[in-house]
């Protein structure tokens, strides 16, 4: 067992909240100070898997800074644990989204009992929890004390889990106050909580990933890494999942390239601590393009960070977000913030995030996805179009202020 199960994560100083004003609506920075009266004194706790290299780590290295610059005590927890009982939490978190998973009396105890562990080296005390995705779920169990209020929140589209693994899961869930989904579609129909919570998730336009860079910067950004800048790129920006299907983006590249020799692909991929998959998803990818000296793969561990990504997103031609299954997808977001025309699969909480009109940029499998990137390198002007009619669709709906401002309203109703 590692002995240290759980420990307390610093994120990035805070975020003046005045630094939104004139990016989002003025009524929700007033929502926004009216919520943290409310709940002046309450201590609020997020507990997950990993620091970096995910979503969810992504989301509460801001989301944090800016409820402190808020005056809310929050904190971040986050929970340890040996290769097997990740290798178990990536199989449930394959399970949720309706992927095969053989749930052995050996994968019980590994999991029940680095939860525990956790919970027991757990002594801080704070008035609501919020607990993300299945890896520190039954954390509850061992870890309540009265007064408390907790709350699971599922970043995953689980709206067809796995039958053995959710009926595993499903009485550590019930013991929370509420539960939060990215949409209604993705709770399962047999969960029975009093509080179901729908909170789309979001990017902060602060952040160094999505900040304004000056178009120059950009292009030499990228230039340093080897693109050439006179030809056509696609992007997919994606943890290395097989859910993300990185082969399949290859593959939608090689089918534009037959008649579009001219056009480059640039993999840029993370790797979480907590996903011990990506690393043979990241094998995959580099067999399959190891030919083709148009094809690029960056990684966090290669250098590629976020101001990296940020230029990337900003100079592609075209970006790609090919999921088969996706709970939200932030890289959508991101690339339309940034004014990129998106393709991407019709899965999850994407489809929220493309703007009305554009919805036939949604693919369903390799060819479709293929003819929509062909039709965009095809169409520069309707691409610029699209790209900003998104950047005004998630300004709208999928900035950060939003999300806090949902998360506070939900722990007003509880606490």
């Amino acid at each position: 067992m590692n002995r240290v199960a759980i420990g307390r994560h610093c994120c990035a100083q805070s975020t003046h909240i005045e630094s939104y004003r004139g990016i989002v609506a003025e009524e929700l920075l007033d929502e926004l100070g009216t919520l943290t009266r409310d709940l002046k004194g309450i201590r609020i706790c997020n507990i997950n898997s990993t620091a970096a290299g995910g979503g969810v780590a992504e989301l509460l290295s801001r989301e944090l800074p800016l409820l402190r610059a808020l005056g809310v005590e929050a904190d971040w927890w986050i929970i340890r644990g040996e290769d097997q009982f990740f290798t178990v939490t990536k199989g449930f978190h394959n399970a949720l989204q309706g992927g095969q998973y053989a749930l052995t009396d050996e994968v019980r105890r590994i999991y029940e009992a680095q939860n525990q562990e956790s919970a027991r080296l757990f002594q801080e005390r704070y008035d609501l929890y919020v607990v993300h995705d299945p890896q520190p779920a039954a954390m509850v169990r061992f870890r309540r004390q009265p007064g408390e209020r907790w709350v699971w929140r599922c970043h995953i589209d689980s709206s067809t889990p796995n039958p053995a693994v959710w009926g595993f899961l499903r009485p550590f869930v019930e013991a929370y106050d509420a539960a939060v989904f990215t949409m209604r579609e993705f709770a399962p129909e047999d969960l029975k909580l009093s509080r179901l919570a729908l909170i789309a998730p979001a990017i902060d336009p602060l952040s160094s990933k999505n900040m304004e860079l000056p178009t120059d910067l950009a292009r030499r950004i990228v230039a340093d890494s080897g693109i050439d800048l006179r030809r056509p790129l696609l992007l997919q920006v994606s943890r290395f999942d097989p859910w993300k299907d990185p082969i399949g983006v290859i593959e939608a590249y090689r089918t534009v390239k037959q008649s579009k020799p001219e056009v480059q692909l640039a993999l840029v991929g993370a790797l979480a601590g907590d996903d011990p998959e990506g690393w043979a998803i990241l094998e995959q990818v580099n067999a399959a393009s190891a030919q083709d000296q148009d094809i690029y793969v960056f990684t966090n561990l290669t250098g590629v960070g976020n101001v990296e990504v940020n230029a990337f997103q900003r100079v592609a031609d075209v970006a790609i977000q090919k999921s088969l299954k996706e709970g939200f997808g932030l890289v959508a977001s991101e690339a339309l913030w940034k004014g990129r025309p998106l393709v991407a699969g019709n899965a999850g909480g994407i489809p929220m995030q493309i703007p009305s009109g554009y919805e036939r940029y949604l693919v369903n499998d390799i060819p479709g996805c293929a003819a929509r990137i062909r039709e965009l390198l095809d169409a520069p002007e309707a691409g610029e179009a699209y790209g900003q009619a998104g950047r005004e669709h998630v300004r709208a709906r999928f900035l950060l202020p939003r999300l806090v401002r949902d998360n506070l309203a939900l722990i007003k109703t509880l606490v």
